[in-house]
């Protein structure tokens, strides 16, 4: 709250005027006031102070928003003034508009802009450098241990992505999954790429209608008596699907190309994706990928080391969910539907920018959250195994000159009994040990792996 000397005149100028202050731009407000708002009176408006920084703003706004050119003359003289103000928002460098004297910065495209909001927590984050920090960790990690890390985090990252949708794949499918991952950002993203990929998510499309949608779609649950869908989310009409991909499309390229951090560009696609539902089935599944593809295009990632995110996603799960329903649901009051016949959705309101000019700071907070538990936790955690593996495995070695698989067996059985062997794996594949041997083999798995007595 402010003080009420801040307090505006009430008319719509200095409305806005005390919005570009104090709460930053909000493109869907904007783009609804432009279509209510005539003409005429917005070019009275103005005119009252043709060179102010936020009439200058308003002017160039209207027109990047709508594409209709306001008869004002361009301006001769004025300093350039940056279109967002980067102490309460996040932008790009932006390029020069000499007819409003304005610096876009708008990190996006008319057609597709996400805005995100400079937060104590997001500034923590950027701040903190946690791209270098793993930079410099992974950097004394042997290249043997770092191959089999990234490996076996690829194939967890798969089944991590499946599991979110409910879905336990056969290991080959998750591990040719894995391998689409550990490729991301080799391709140009197209909706040609985009389509292929979900031909490798969907084992079986006899049932499912592939690439981008044709008709409309929904996230949610049926009634059981009447099928009536009760939705949770209702996806971007399938008559504007063509235009917002190409907005989503093109301001993902601009991001990648311009210095604003790569966890707020991921997020700002990925999340905006799974937002538009382009496809009737994947898209999940797609959303992950786009942010690796994202964090790869932007060399977020390096040495061969992807970044698991779903895995903290599946870990962190019901705050996943709350982050998509605190976008969905707000949407989900501002569309008029009804049912179909066939228990689908039918929208009866134009609906496209809600999908484009959402606020995506909750998201970007959510996926930075993430990344850092990523790199704190689980890439470690995975890292100090394989070190104790190695080393326990030496010790079996050592000790008893036990074949390679049967060491995995045997640490894997240590695993389900928290370091002890359990009476059947005593009595079947280790029945060769003697009662001190297994005593002894437990208390050096123990200390290895640093469990608890």
């Amino acid at each position: 709250m402010l003080p009420a000397k801040y307090l505006p005149e009430e008319n719509l100028y200095k409305q806005l005027i005390f919005a570009f202050k104090y709460e930053g731009v909000n493109l869907l407000v904007f783009k609804k006031l432009f279509e209510v708002l005539e003409t005429t009176e917005l070019e009275n408006i103005l005119q009252q102070e043709v060179l102010g920084q936020y009439s200058r703003r308003i002017w160039f706004l209207y027109e990047w928003l709508t594409g209709t050119t306001l008869n004002l003359p361009d301006l001769k003289t004025g300093n350039l003034v940056p279109l967002l103000d980067e102490k309460m928002q996040y932008a790009i460098e932006g390029s020069s508009s000499p007819r409003h004297k304005v610096i876009n910065n708008l990190p996006g495209t008319p057609d597709y802009c996400p805005l995100i909001r400079k937060t104590e927590k997001l500034e923590n984050y950027i701040q903190s450098d946690i791209r270098k920090q793993k930079s410099t960790y992974l950097n004394r990690i042997h290249n043997d241990i770092l191959q089999r890390a990234s490996a076996y985090l690829l194939l967890k990252d798969s089944k991590a992505s499946f599991t979110i949708e409910g879905e336990k794949p056969r290991s080959n499918r998750a591990a040719r999954w894995g391998n689409a991952i550990g490729q991301a950002g080799v391709n140009p993203l197209t909706i040609d790429e985009l389509n292929r990929l979900q031909q490798l998510v969907i084992e079986n499309d006899r049932f499912t209608k592939m690439g981008i949608r044709k008709q409309q779609g929904f996230v949610g649950d049926r009634d059981r008596e009447s099928g009536e869908p009760i939705p949770d989310h209702i996806s971007a009409k399938h008559e504007d699907l063509d235009q917002l991909m190409r907005g989503l499309l093109e301001t993902k390229n601009i991001l990648v190309n311009s210095k604003i951090d790569p966890v707020l560009a991921a997020a700002k696609i990925a999340f905006g994706f799974v937002f538009i539902h382009p496809f009737v089935d994947g898209n999940g599944r797609l959303q992950r990928y786009i942010i690796h593809h994202v964090l790869a295009k932007m060399k977020y990632s390096e040495q061969g080391m992807i970044f698991p995110v779903s895995a903290s996603i599946l870990s962190h799960i019901d705050t996943y969910k709350k982050t998509l329903k605190s976008y969905s649901h707000p949407v989900l009051n501002q569309i008029q539907w009804k049912p179909t016949l066939d228990n689908n959705v039918e929208i009866l309101n134009e609906t496209i920018d809600y999908y484009r000019y959402f606020d995506a700071t909750n998201q970007v907070e959510f996926l930075y959250y993430c990344v850092h538990d990523t790199l704190v936790n689980i890439i470690p955690n995975e890292v100090d195994y394989l070190r104790q593996y190695d080393a326990f495995k030496r010790y079996v070695d050592d000790t008893y000159e036990m074949p390679d698989d049967l060491v995995s067996v045997l640490v894997r059985f240590l695993e389900q009994g928290n370091g002890k062997l359990s009476k059947r794996a005593k009595n079947k594949e280790f029945e060769a040990l003697k009662e001190n041997e297994i005593e002894e083999i437990e208390a050096n798995y123990k200390e290895i792996f640093e469990l608890e007595e």
